[in-house]
């Protein structure tokens, strides 16, 4: 009996201790699957993150906005204005650089003023010297002849006497007496209207864009006209020497009709009331006859809208004789009135001043003195001869 007890009991026992296992066992899996379930309370933070993610694009949406502030890169259009030299600094920079240049007929003055006594060979070297120059046959001989009066007089022991005589002589044969304005301003409403002229490789174009750059310093409104429509590059390179101080240039396609442009830009001058419209023409060789026609019909067409005011014949100073030549044949097509002499600080053609005034009856009214932008001066004649004398 005991026994049957005894077994029994460890049954129960068994029995017991088998629904405590399960027991356990199940209440460890339901733990396991807590997990699964607190997450979830845990997946809604996160999204309280992407609520605040949305806060950094509205920062950093502005930096994409940004570049249309520094989009300003037309506010670097303000520098292309450029600061232009006053006209009236320019000369003096001429006569540094004629001072200071070893051209023929400073060297040749120079040379006559340090000799103690001047022999016929002296003379004879300096007749020489100035014909080099291009002074021309003419003048060099009237020169030569009042120097040799006067210096016969005086003598040259003193130096600065021999000197102030040849400044006297050379400002003669420059002549200060001619009229050298710009006529650069028109009558009864109408803009002054200056046409430039010239042979291609003078400097016509580039001299065009420095002529506006004077006039803009002198305060007037100023319009470009860019009739030379031959040339690919020109309308191009006068356009962009018009944006450098805010003047606008008037051009046609390649090809057109350049009295057609040049009677544009002068009725859009008058349109827009500025005082003076520039035209550039074509760089046309002088012996090509009805090219040169062709510029004195663009000069009526110009005129059926307002009077020309100016006509400037650009010339290279080097060219010499050649340049006589050119300028004759200009100045019977289109009434040249005034000379703009280009490539002349450091030449050893200075005397070509003297002249074509001569040749022409016309002033030289503007003198070239580098490739700086700022380098087209006034010309004046004491002041040039200045510079030869290294003053």
């Amino acid at each position: 009996m005991p026994t049957d007890l005894t077994f029994i009991f460890w049954i129960i026992l068994g029995v017991v201790l088998a629904a405590t296992a399960v027991g356990i066992v199940v209440a460890l899996r339901e733990r396991r699957q807590l997990p699964p379930v607190v997450p979830t309370p845990e997946v809604e933070a996160p999204e309280a993150e992407p609520e605040t993610r949305p806060a950094p694009p509205t920062v950093e949406a502005p930096t994409e906005e940004a570049p249309p502030v520094e989009a300003p890169t037309a506010a670097t259009s303000a520098p292309e204005l450029e600061t232009i030299e006053a006209p009236t600094s320019r000369l003096a920079r001429l006569r540094r650089r004629l001072a200071t240049s070893n051209n023929a007929l400073a060297r040749g003055l120079a040379d006559l003023l340090s000799r103690d006594r001047i022999d016929d060979e002296t003379w004879d070297d300096f007749e020489m010297t100035l014909i080099s120059s291009d002074l021309g046959v003419g003048p060099t001989t009237e020169l030569t002849t009042h120097l040799r009066q006067a210096m016969a007089i005086d003598g040259v022991a003193d130096p600065a006497q021999a000197k102030a005589t040849l400044r006297r002589e050379l400002v003669r044969l420059v002549d200060p007496t001619l009229d050298r304005t710009l006529h650069v301003e028109g009558a009864d409403g109408n803009p002054g209207v200056v046409m430039v002229v010239g042979v291609n490789g003078t400097g016509k174009t580039t001299t065009v864009g420095k002529l506006a750059r004077v006039l803009v310093a002198e305060q007037k409104t100023v319009l470009l006209g860019a009739a030379d429509t031959f040339r690919a590059a020109a309308a191009e390179q006068l356009t962009t020497w018009g944006e450098r101080v805010g003047v606008e240039t008037v051009r046609g396609p390649e090809g057109a009709d350049p009295a057609s442009v040049a009677f544009d830009a002068v009725a859009q001058g008058v349109n827009a009331g500025v005082d003076t419209v520039i035209v550039d023409t074509a760089g046309r060789l002088h012996t090509k006859t009805g090219l040169m026609d062709e510029l004195g019909k663009v000069k009526r067409v110009i005129e059926k809208k307002a009077p020309v005011t100016e006509v400037l014949l650009v010339l290279d100073a080097t060219t010499g004789q050649n340049g006589l030549v050119q300028a004759r044949i200009f100045a019977e097509v289109v009434d040249v009135t005034g000379i703009v002499l280009t490539k002349l600080d450091g030449s050893a053609k200075g005397g070509i001043v003297v002249q074509v005034q001569r040749e022409l009856k016309v002033p030289v009214k503007l003198i070239g003195l580098g490739e700086g932008a700022d380098d087209l001066a006034p010309f004046e004649a004491e002041g040039f001869v200045a510079g030869l004398l290294g003053e």
